[in-house]
């Protein structure tokens, strides 16, 4: 009961992150002034993608390893 929980709200969660960051993309591309700013500005969103995945990538491992855990290795 609580995995499906856990799974509907992380999925909710990373959701709502890919669109504020789609939002961000579209707000520096359309209303940031000069090149160099939105160079920048882009900069930093890369830095916060390369975040986004991290916390994805290690939310499903660890969702994975809660899941198997001991599975293999003694019996």
């Amino acid at each position: 009961m609580f995995g499906k929980v856990k799974k509907v709200f992380f999925t909710g969660i990373f959701g709502i992150l890919y669109i504020s960051f789609i939002a961000q993309i579209v707000y520096v591309l359309g209303w940031v002034p000069g090149f160099d700013a939105k160079l920048g500005w882009m900069g930093l969103l890369a830095f916060e993608w390369l975040a986004l995945i991290a916390a994805r990538y290690l939310s499903k491992r660890s969702s994975n390893s809660a899941q198997y855990n001991g599975y293999g290795r003694r019996r």
